[in-house]
């Protein structure tokens, strides 16, 4: 009935599944139809775009080329302004000059034909008065002159500066704008990449969805297979799901029996574990009984033990018996429980193999069904997202309602199934809590417990704890008897415990005198390693380049500023041919272009002579600077040598107080074994030597003797120690006031070099300026 159900509505549905499947594919046809036209308007939208950008960056860059150009023009236009201006300045200059020595030089040729007629006409005396007249007057005007000179080249260099500065502000106006121009074709650049790719990535996007409703049509159709084999499998599994429930009522009659036998056992355990703890219960009251009755009764004397002794034996025999009786009981109950835990297992097994033989079948069942489902229903893309199973659940739920209903079993049935089981739970619950309980025993105990072992060793521990109490009264009665005070036990005792005190306390200072010098190595440890950096740091002070100033020795023909021009790698300059020609421009008036040449290589050798004066300079300030690092390391090394110093003070003053510490515990130690001589009594030697350990004569003669020879090690120690640490503080101090006094004299030697190689670099500056000023 049910499959002509499944039947005839399955063929009822599938017209209808048909129809809207064939709707939702128009409409997804009609879909995909918009999306092509919105795409083809997109690309046309994205090229026209592309177009307008491609365009307005042309333009752009059309604009830039053309500032750029017109900025160049104006630069160069105005270069050519300010040299055409220097060119006129230079050239009035040098009018002006050239009119300036012509007068100088007619007022010199007048001047001289008055001293020839002079001379024709006077006398020596005058001659010689006006020629001293004439030089110093000479001099002073020499003198006005280069001072004018001066004036005029600082003049002329400040003139120089700012041209060079307002060359230098049109560079960085030019750059400026380029950079800005560079920065807006970078941003078109970068805006039209970002067009393209945006562009793409939506060509991108509708290809992916075209694609996506291809692979939805053709899920479509693979669903629609699906369901059909799924109709057909489900009727199958209802068929397959009334055999099984056959099957289940017919295990369960046969199951019924061996509940009942499982219920009967575990009232016969439970039965069983009352008997076993009322057992427990007496065996536990018996032995207390027995341990009172031996404790009842305490012996006065060592005769009365060794009765006492006689009578419990024979009556520990006796209730060694009845324990042993009930021990024999209790093996056989616990035989009992053994054989019935054996067959309660037993039971417990063929139910469980029972169950999971059915288990097994039910799960059996249930995996091929869902391997069948899970085969049939993977993950499904539909058109609204991803779907898992939902088309075969709500059509496996439809399906299920027309499927046969079989009668349950009968309440009563399911009831007494449910009892049992929650009565064998409980038991297995027990069962494993009481063999926890058990592993735990064990492992506390270290091994297997045995209560008979136990108990045996309780009883000989009892035992022994009396004998010596009785042994200890015995003791003290027959000192009561003998007249004697008991105190002097006490005070033996004391005097033990405080040797024991001492000797601890000899202990400690030993421990302490180790700590001490186990400080002491380190500080020698920490001075070998400060001297170890110092002779690192005048190592590597020795190595190092620093700064080596030697003098310069310079080979005939070459003059100091030729080489230094050579090293700056300006070659095409001849230092002898250069003053060669300056000499010869002095007598010219006119000037040629090699004339010109000249002049600018004149200029180039006064700003290789000023960076000259530059790097001395430098070299000066590095050497002030080594020179204040020199004098700090020097405060340091004086520090750490103060911080040395105390520190060995302090270590001094520790080893001080602890050698009176040891005098001190020396001296209560020699006290405290007089006083034991004093109080020892001659009739009591073997309990005395018995209760303490004393030393005799002879050890304390040993003792001393070792003390002694401590005492003059460890001071003849502290003296070598202190002895060679103050030769290594002298030699020290030694070799660093040698180190800055070769520091010192080198400092002094650099000074003067610089001082020569300024006044050398002074007087050519000043033969070159000259030079470059009276050129024409």
């Amino acid at each position: 009935m049910s499959k002509r159900g499944a039947g005839g509505r399955g063929k009822g549905e599938r017209p209808d599944t048909m129809a809207s499947l064939q709707a939702a594919n128009e409409e997804l046809r009609a879909k995909l139809t918009d999306i092509q036209i919105e795409l083809q308007q997109e690309k046309s939208k994205v090229s026209r775009l592309e177009r307008e950008k491609s365009q307005e960056l042309k333009a752009e860059h059309h604009r830039a080329m053309v500032t750029v150009t017109e900025l160049k023009t104006k630069l160069h236009e105005e270069k050519q302004r300010e040299l055409a201006v220097t060119r006129e300045t230079l050239l009035r200059q040098h009018e002006m000059e050239l009119m300036r020595v012509i007068k100088i030089k007619d007022g010199e040729i007048q001047r001289l034909n008055g001293l020839v007629l002079t001379l024709r006409d006077g006398s020596t005396d005058k001659v010689r008065s006006s020629l001293m007249a004439e030089v110093e007057e000479a001099r002073r005007s020499w003198e006005a002159e280069r001072v004018r000179l001066q004036q005029e080249v600082q003049e002329l260099r400040a003139s120089k500066k700012s041209t060079e500065e307002v060359l230098t502000l049109a560079q960085q106006a030019c750059q400026a704008r380029t950079a800005e121009l560079r920065s807006a074709h970078n941003q078109h650049q970068e805006e039209l990449n970002r067009t393209k790719r945006d562009c793409e990535r939506e060509i991108r996007r509708l290809s992916q969805e075209d694609r996506d409703m291809r692979r939805f049509q053709l899920k479509i159709a693979e669903l629609s297979a699906v369901i059909r084999k799924l109709e057909d499998r489900n009727a199958l599994l209802s068929e397959e799901r009334n055999e099984l429930l056959k099957r289940l009522r017919e295990t369960e009659s046969q199951f019924l029996p061996l509940l009942d036998k499982n219920k009967r056992l575990s009232r016969k355990n439970e039965e069983l574990a009352l008997a076993l703890r009322r057992l427990d219960n007496k065996l536990r009251f018996v032995t207390q009984e027995n341990m009172e009755m031996v404790t009842m009764r305490r012996p006065s004397s060592l005769n009365d033990l060794d009765r006492s002794q006689s009578t419990s034996y024979h009556g520990y025999t006796q209730d060694e018996r009845e324990m042993e009786f009930l021990r024999l009981q209790v093996v056989e109950q616990q035989h009992v429980i053994d054989n019935l835990s054996k067959a309660l297992e037993t039971a417990g097994y063929v139910k469980t193999v029972i169950e999971r033989d059915m288990l097994l079948r039910h799960r059996r069942q249930e995996s091929v069904r869902r391997r069948r489902s899970f085969r049939a229903c993977r993950v499904i893309e539909t058109f609204y997202g991803y779907d898992e199973e939902a088309s075969v659940d709500s059509d496996g739920s439809s399906l299920s309602f027309h499927t046969d209903k079989t009668p349950d079993t009968e309440p009563d049935e399911s009831c007494a199934r449910e009892d049992t089981e929650l009565r064998y739970r409980q038991l297995t619950q027990e069962y494993q809590a009481l063999q926890r309980a058990y592993a735990l025993l064990t492992e506390t105990s270290g091994g297997p417990c045995d209560p008979e072992k136990e108990i045996k060793t309780r009883e000989q521990l009892m035992s022994e704890i009396r004998r010596f109490q009785s042994r200890v009264s015995d003791l003290e009665s027959a000192l009561t008897q003998q007249g004697l005070d008991v105190t002097w036990v006490e005070e033996k005792q004391a005097l033990f415990q405080r040797n024991q005190e001492l000797v601890e306390k000899v202990r400690h200072m030993e421990g302490e005198e180790m700590r001490l010098k186990n400080d002491i190595q380190d500080i020698r440890d920490q001075n070998e390693l400060l001297e170890f950096r110092i002779l690192e740091l005048e190592e590597r002070e020795r190595r190092s380049p620093g700064l080596n100033f030697q003098p310069l020795h310079f080979p005939e023909g070459l003059s100091p500023l030729q080489i230094y021009c050579e090293l700056e790698g300006v070659t095409d300059i001849v230092i002898s041919e250069l003053m060669k020609k300056l000499d010869i421009l002095g007598d010219n008036a006119n000037l040629s272009n090699e004339e010109q040449v000249v002049v600018i290589h004149a200029r180039t050798v006064l700003t290789l002579a000023e960076k000259w004066l530059e790097s001395i300079e430098v070299t000066k300030t590095a050497l002030q600077q080594k020179m204040l690092d020199i004098q700090n390391e020097k405060d340091l090394f004086r520090k750490q040598k103060g911080y040395l110093d105390e520190e060995l003070d302090y270590r001094k003053q520790a080893m001080d107080q602890a050698h009176k510490r040891i005098l001190e515990l020396e001296a209560m130690l020699f006290e405290a074994l007089q006083q034991q001589e004093g109080s020892r009594m001659g009739d009591l030697k073997v309990e005395e030597g018995r209760l303490c350990d004393t030393l005799t004569e002879e050890e304390r003669g040993g003792l001393k003797k070792a003390m002694d020879q401590w005492k003059r090690a460890v001071m003849c120690e502290l003296r070598e120690r202190d002895a060679q640490i103050l030769r290594e503080r002298m030699e020290l101090l030694q070799l660093t006031q040698q180190r800055n006094k070769e520091l010192e004299e080198f400092i002094e030697a650099q000074k003067r070099q610089i001082k020569e190689l300024e006044e050398k670099f002074l007087f050519l500056f000043l033969f070159f300026s000259l030079a470059f000023i009276l050129w024409s």
